[in-house]
C-alpha cells in the first residue's frame, strides 16, 4: 500500500528548550511520541513524527554572553546535546527542526507580517511584571505571593514597546471550538482548567515581540522588535511542514492538521489557548488532539540541578540499557498523574518486569526448544483445553487491551496489559511442566504442542513490544526465527506461525545487582563532588567567579 492511501498522522512533540542538557524527565515527550508513531505506523498510518529544539530568547542571550560567545554558537552546542540524547533513546523521528533553521525563521517572519496587516497583530507598550526563565509576562494579580506563577522564581518590572495579538478577538470562538470538540484536551482536567481558569475570566492579548534583546527572528518590517517566544516556537507544527502564508508544500497539504501534539502539562495553557488563536487568525485548521501529559518526578520533588536530583537519560541507557529506559518511562507514569524515578525504583522495576518476567520467559522457553526438539517445534493440529486454551484466550484478550489503551494514549496501561501476558506464560510453564513432559517418549506430542503454545506467545509479545521496545522485541523476534508477515500488526492471532525454528538463547535483560550499583551510584556522586570543590577552589584561587547556569526544569 502506497503512503497515499494510508491515512496520514501527524505526531509532534514540544521542543526542547536549548537552556541546558534535557533531563529524563524532559526526555518524556520524544519517548511517548515515539512509541505512538511507532505503534500507529504498525496499524498502517502514514505517520510524520516532529520534534525539535526552541532556540531563541533572553535565556539564551545571557547564557551566550556569559559564556562570551556567540548564541548561535550556544544553541548549536546545546541543540546538538538534545539531539544526542533523543538518538540515545532510539526516537526515530521524520524531522528534527530547529527554530533557528532558514525555512522556519522565514515563515515565521511571513506569519507575523500576515497577522498583523489583517489587524490581529497591533503595536503597544507593556508595563507588568516579567519572568526571565519562563519567557513570560503577568500582571501582579497573576502572580502568587509576588512570584512567577508557573515556576515560583522572582519576577522584575517590565516596560517596552511591543507588538501583542489580540487573543481576546478569538477568545468566545476557542470557547465554542472547546464546547463542539471535547476530546480537543487530554487528559479532561486539563481542558477544565484552561476553560475556567483562562477562558472564562478572559483572555488579557499575547505579547509577540520584544525590543530588550537581540537574539530572536527579527520583525521584519520593524526591525528594532525581534518576534517573541511563543509565536516563533509555536509555529514549528506548521513550519516543519513547510507552511508559508503565501503558498505551502505538500508536506502541509498531507499532513496538516496534526493529529497529535504530546506535550507536558506545564504548557498546555500555550498549546490549547494561544496556538489555536494563532491558527484561527492564520485561517487554518487546529490540530485534533493536544496530549498534556503528567511529569516525572524525582522521588516526590520536581527535578532540579540546583537540588541535585537530576538523572539523565542517556547515562541511564549507557548503564542499563537503551530499552530499559524506555521502559521505565512509558510504564511508570500514569495517564493523568505523576510518576516518580530513583534509581532504587528503576532497578527495582528493571528486575521484576524485564529481567525476570519478560527476560527469564523467553531465554527458558527458547532454551527448552532447543534442549528438548533440536531448537524445531511444529504447531500442533490444535488448541488443547484447560491451561492451552485459557492461554490462547489471554494472548487474545491482550491484543484487545493493547489497541484499546494505545488508542486513546494510555501507554502505561498498553505495556501493563503486555506484562500480564508475560506473566501468564510464566504461570503456564509451571502449569505444564514441560521438564516432567520430557521425560516420557509418550508425553512428546504434549511437550510439543507447550512449547508451541510458549513461543507463540512470545511471538506475539515480540510484535506487541516493537513500539516500546524496539530492540528487545527485534531480539525477541530474531530469536525465534521470525521476520516478515509475520512479525506485523496484523500477524497478532494466536496460531499464526506455522513453526518455530530458535538459536542459542541470548540473555534479553541482565538481572542487576541493586546493592552492587548503589554503591556504584554512591562512590562516582562523592567523587564528582571531591572534583567539583576542586575546581571550584582552584577558579577562586585564579580569581574566576563561577556563575551560575540559566534555565528552566521543563522547556516548551
Amino acid at each position: 500500500m502506497s503512503d497515499q492511501d494510508r491515512k496520514p498522522f501527524y505526531i509532534t512533540t514540544a521542543i526542547a528548550y536549548t537552556s541546558s542538557k534535557p533531563h529524563i524527565g524532559n526526555t518524556y515527550d520524544p519517548v511517548l511520541a515515539d512509541a505512538i508513531a511507532r505503534y500507529k505506523r504498525q496499524r498502517g498510518f502514514d505517520v510524520y513524527f516532529q520534534t525539535g529544539s526552541d532556540e531563541h530568547g533572553q535565556k539564551i542571550q545571557l547564557a551566550a554572553e556569559k559564556e562570551g560567545i556567540s548564541p548561535k554558537a550556544y544553541v548549536d552546542r546545546v541543540s546538538g546535546q538534545i539531539k544526542a540524547v533523543w538518538d540515545s533513546l532510539d526516537i526515530a523521528c521524520d524531522r528534527f527542526i530547529r527554530t533557528t533553521d532558514a525555512d522556519h525563521e522565514k515563515a515565521v517572519q511571513a506569519i507575523f507580517k500576515k497577522l498583523y496587516e489583517q489587524g490581529d497583530i497591533y503595536k503597544g507598550k507593556y508595563e507588568g511584571k516579567y519572568c526571565v526563565p519562563c519567557e513570560s509576562f503577568f500582571t501582579p494579580s497573576q502572580l502568587v505571593d509576588g512570584k512567577c506563577p508557573d515556576c515560583g522564581r522572582e519576577v522584575s518590572d517590565a516596560s517596552e514597546e511591543a507588538y501583542f495579538l489580540r487573543l481576546t478577538k478569538y477568545q468566545d470562538r476557542l470557547l465554542r471550538f472547546y464546547e463542539e470538540h471535547p476530546d480537543f484536551i487530554k487528559p479532561d482536567s486539563r481542558r477544565n482548567e484552561m476553560v475556567n481558569n483562562f477562558l472564562k475570566p478572559g483572555l488579557s492579548d499575547l505579547c509577540v515581540s520584544r525590543t530588550s534583546f537581540t537574539w530572536g527572528i527579527p520583525v521584519e518590517f520593524d526591525p528594532g522588535h525581534v518576534t517573541y517566544v511563543w509565536l516563533d516556537a509555536l509555529s514549528n507544527y506548521i513550519t516543519g511542514l513547510g507552511y508559508h502564508p503565501d503558498g505551502s508544500g505538500p508536506l502541509y497539504h498531507r499532513y496538516w492538521p496534526a493529529a497529535l501534539h504530546v506535550i507536558g502539562k506545564d504548557i498546555v495553557r500555550f498549546h490549547t489557548i494561544y496556538w489555536p488563536i494563532i491558527l484561527m487568525a492564520l485561517g487554518e485548521p487546529l490540530p485534533e488532539q493536544v496530549l498534556g501529559h503528567p511529569w516525572l518526578l524525582f522521588g516526590e520533588d520536581k527535578m532540579s540541578k540546583s537540588k541535585g536530583n537530576v538523572l539523565y537519560a542517556d547515562e541511564l541507557a549507557a548503564r542499563f540499557g537503551v530499552d530499559a529506559v524506555r521502559y521505565y518511562l512509558l510504564s511508570q507514569i500514569p495517564f493523568a498523574q505523576d510518576g516518580n524515578i530513583t534509581y532504587e525504583s528503576f532497578i527495582a522495576v528493571y528486575n521484576a518486569d524485564l529481567a525476570n518476567t519478560l527476560g527469564n520467559l523467553v531465554n527458558r522457553s527458547v532454551a527448552m526448544a532447543g534442549k528438548y526438539f533440536g531448537g524445531t517445534v511444529r504447531r500442533p493440529k490444535e488448541t488443547g483445553a484447560g491451561p492451552d486454551a485459557e492461554l490462547c484466550a489471554a494472548a487474545a484478550a491482550t491484543v484487545e487491551k493493547l489497541a484499546d489503551a494505545m488508542d486513546v494514549w494510555h501507554n502505561a496501561d498498553a505495556l501493563g496489559s503486555v506484562l500480564e501476558l508475560a506473566k501468564r506464560c510464566n504461570k503456564y510453564i509451571d502449569e505444564t511442566a514441560p521438564w516432567v513432559l520430557a521425560k516420557s517418549e509418550e508425553s512428546r506430542p504434549r511437550l510439543e504442542a507447550v512449547l508451541y503454545n510458549l513461543l507463540e506467545c512470545i511471538r506475539m509479545l515480540g510484535v506487541m513490544l516493537l513500539p516500546f521496545l524496539p530492540r528487545s522485541a527485534e531480539k525477541i523476534l530474531a530469536q525465534l526465527g521470525i521476520s516478515g508477515d509475520l512479525a506485523s500488526y496484523d500477524a497478532l492471532v494466536f496460531g499464526e506461525a506455522e513453526e518455530f525454528t530458535v538459536g542459542a538463547p541470548e540473555p534479553l535483560f541482565a538481572r542487576i545487582d541493586a546493592d552492587k550499583i548503589l554503591a556504584e551510584l554512591a562512590a562516582e556522586k562523592e567523587a564528582a563532588a571531591k572534583a567539583a570543590e576542586a575546581s571550584a577552589k582552584a577558579g577562586n584561587a585564579a580569581g574566576i567567579v563561577s556563575l551560575p547556569q540559566i534555565g528552566i526544569e521543563n522547556c516548551g
